[in-house]
């Protein structure tokens, strides 16, 4: 007899959690203790152990469903086993599809019969780091219909940081494609199918089981055509991703109207795009208002004064960030500048050498001197934990500002200061190619300690950068301009200044530590030959 596999209570007042990602499929064998699926609470992750031994032969929930503390997520078992009764979804909806029709309750068993023949191989969408939930489906590099290799790239896809490709896991022929070019896909969703010609492929297809649910409830509709309205009025808004849902209403687009080809049932975009193209506004709807109102309708800009453009990925990612480190921290900027000379001095003497030392730019010494000096102040070497709790580092995780055709990435050179100069310049130019050619991991622009944003070489001369939290600080890197000091024999002479501009939190260091190593930072810079010495 089959048995169910309950969502654990995290603490007496964790009422429910949230589906990460499932560890088996359904029809893999199971045994005591195996990790079935991922889950979290407000505070935390963590995994679940199945409590039996058997196959996998049903999931209730999926990735991203909110599901009840100690209520069945699925069924362990021997194959052939009834689990229905498990079902906590199926116990709550029979009586309610009972009422109309009784004979028509053994219907909802017809679509968890097998497929009769092989089954091909699933390829899923990657999760690129924990809090990636969704990608962009880029180009495929394959067709239906070309065989396939296990590693042969497939497609492209991006999340809001970067772009990466996906390798196959099978090999074979590519039967099907489930998305397109622009598709957002959930993580870890069947995105195609690879076998041989003639196996089935239907039953990966997303949201497949979703779809055979309808039709079991079909002929009642047909019986009641009045009540056939409301049913679809009935459709729930929330099953519908985030990207559909704008395009939606950007377009004007009725979302009770359309065919859910999302897995577990959801909306995505293509669904919105179709209605899009059979004309389906919500100004329609109404057969006899449609006149009324499409006589209303202003008539079509032909020279519009004006153009909206949505945000990218990255932009998208950007502002969030930036609206929670100013809605969040205390933030306090200082202005300060530095004899520049020697570092001018020593990027004229390499830059007529050969190799790579020729590449060091003055940018890399400011890094370079920034990750010497954070030791004299370590609250900005530094992430916030809590509200009253801080995490000092050992050693410099150094971020630095990348410009990028899709916006700004922030890379991260680990261990920053135990690296020679050379060794900072090299490494933060192939990470700053990487960013601009969208082919950083999320591994490489995380862990940062501290962030340099260098800005200088567009003339700006001073700027309030915004500290990337939870870290505690970032310097912004101005231009050079021309100022006057005193000589020793009272002369007025000219010397080259470097603009720098300091934000801390001030909620971890007052102004004048932050001044304190705003001055080691100078004196260092100003005394970079001395510095290459330590």
């Amino acid at each position: 007899m089959a048995v169910g596999v309950l969502m654990p209570k995290e603490g007496i007042t964790v009422e429910s959690c949230i589906m990460g990602a499932w560890k088996k499929k359904v029809g893999d064998a199971v045994k005591e203790g195996d990790i079935l699926f991922s889950y979290e609470t407000d505070k935390a992750e963590f995994e679940c152990a199945s409590t039996a031994t058997g196959t996998l032969l049903a999931t209730f929930y999926g990735e991203g469903d909110e599901v009840p503390c100690l209520v069945n997520v699925c069924a362990v078992g021997n194959p052939g086993e009834d689990f229905s009764a498990l079902d906590p979804r199926g116990a709550a909806a029979a009586p309610a599809e009972a009422a109309p029709a009784p004979t028509a309750a053994p219907a909802p068993a017809a679509p968890k019969a097998a497929p009769t023949g092989p089954v091909a191989k699933a390829v899923i969408m990657p999760k690129e780091g924990i809090t990636v939930e969704s990608c962009i489906m880029g180009a495929w590099k394959k067709k239906v219909g070309d065989a396939v290799n296990e590693g042969d790239v497939l497609f492209t896809y991006e999340t809001d940081k970067a772009e990466f490709e996906c390798a196959s896991t099978a090999s074979g022929t590519l039967l099907a494609t489930f998305y397109g070019e622009g598709d957002e896909v959930p993580c870890l969703v069947n995105v195609c199918a690879v076998g041989n010609p003639g196996d089935d492929f239907e039953s990966l297809r997303p949201g497949a089981a979703a779809e055979a649910a309808p039709a079991a409830v079909e002929a009642p509709k047909a019986a009641a055509p009045a009540v056939a309205p409301a049913a679809v009025a009935a459709q729930p808004a929330t099953a519908i991703s985030p990207r559909a849902k704008n395009l939606a209403e950007r377009a004007n687009v009725d979302i009770s109207l359309a065919s859910a080809t999302g897995p577990n049932g959801r909306v995505i975009e293509r669904d919105i795009r179709k209605l899009m193209e059979e004309g389906k506004t919500i100004t329609e709807q109404p057969a006899a208002a449609a006149p009324a109102a499409q006589a209303a309708a202003p008539a079509p800009q032909t020279d519009a004064e004006f153009e909206d453009v949505k945000f990218s990925s990255v932009r998208k990612a950007t502002a969030k960030a930036m609206m929670k480190s100013l809605s969040t921290t205390a933030q306090l900027t200082l202005q300060f500048s530095f004899d520049a000379t020697q570092i001018q001095q020593y990027r004229a003497m390499v830059k007529p050498l050969e190799g790579d030392v020729a590449k060091i730019s003055l940018n890399d010494m400011v890094m370079f001197a920034v990750a010497k000096s954070l030791a004299a102040c370590p609250d900005l070497n530094a992430n916030m934990i809590d509200d009253t709790t801080l995490r000092r580092f050992k050693h410099v995780n150094l971020g630095f500002a990348c410009d990028t055709p899709k916006g700004l990435l922030v890379p991260v050179i680990r261990n920053a200061d135990t690296k020679s100069l050379l060794q900072i310049a090299l490494e933060g130019k192939a990470l700053a190619a990487k960013a601009r050619d969208g082919k950083l991991s999320p591994d490489e622009m995380s862990g940062g300690t501290f962030t340099v944003s260098n800005i200088g070489s567009f003339g700006c001369e001073a700027f309030t950068p915004v500290i990337n939290p939870p870290q505690t600080g970032i310097l912004g890197v101005c231009n050079i301009q021309t100022k006057i000091k005193s000589a020793k024999d009272g002369q007025i002479v000219t010397y080259p200044a470097m603009g720098l501009s300091l934000t801390i939190d001030h909620r971890v260091l007052d102004g004048a530590p932050g001044a304190r190593f705003m001055s080691t930072l100078c004196k260092n810079l100003e005394n970079f030959m001395t510095l290459l010495a330590q």
